[in-house]
């Protein structure tokens, strides 16, 4: 289980398919290494878009970050 007591945003929920894609893509171990914030602010970024082509670009950012471990929403990103 996440901890985000520290987030002092709102928190987003998992939508069931960005869940589905994460575990078929076998990247949720991934997922759950990023810091609760980071986490967080992907669901809600892809939660915020208004139209599916867009959410859909959103997931698929969020899966190539993930892979290649170095960004977080197209700033570079170092896991510590």
């Amino acid at each position: 289980m996440v901890d985000y007591s520290k987030l002092k945003r709102a928190i987003n929920p998992m939508p069931e398919d960005v869940e589905e894609r994460l575990i078929k893509e076998n990247l949720m171990e991934l997922y759950r290494k990023r810091p609760p914030y980071q986490q967080n602010d992907y669901l809600g970024w892809i939660l915020k878009a208004k139209r599916p082509e867009t959410r859909e670009k959103r997931i698929n950012q969020m899966i190539e970050e993930l892979r290649s471990g170095n960004k977080y929403m197209g700033m570079d990103y170092r896991a510590k």
